[in-house]
């Protein structure tokens, strides 16, 4: 994972094993790695690791079974919950990029509109 040097390392990799979970690429009542396992995974300290996990179960995202390991809830609205959570972020930093650029939101939505159209004559 190329990391992105204006957001916490451990915030990026959170928002990483939110996407794998959306896309159920882990999913809901899955085993997570060890906190060392993770740590080797995503190259981060195991402290970082530790954090991450903690993060994770702290927003009822996880939940750690002593002695066994760390897995995924088994609440079936967390998927949409984090899919909105995504979707929102993302929108978010775009809305403020395009802002940034000087565009007005009216500009914004109309030219999102004609990129969506040119999309879909391509899919």
């Amino acid at each position: 994972m190329d990391f992105k040097s204006n957001i916490p390392i451990y915030l990026q990799v959170i928002q990483d094993i939110k996407h794998k979970i959306v896309n159920r690429q882990i999913p809901l009542g899955g085993k997570l790695p060890s906190s060392r396992e993770l740590a080797l995974e995503y190259q981060v300290n195991p402290n970082t690791a530790a954090r991450i996990y903690n993060e994770l179960e702290l927003a009822g995202i996880t939940y750690t079974k002593r002695g066994i390991g760390t897995f995924v809830t088994e609440d079936a609205s967390l998927i949409d919950r984090l899919n909105q959570e995504l979707l929102e972020n993302l929108m978010g930093e775009f809305s403020e990029q395009t802002r940034r650029l000087g565009y007005k939101d009216t500009e914004i939505i109309d030219m999102l509109r004609v990129y969506l159209e040119k999309s879909r004559g391509s899919m």
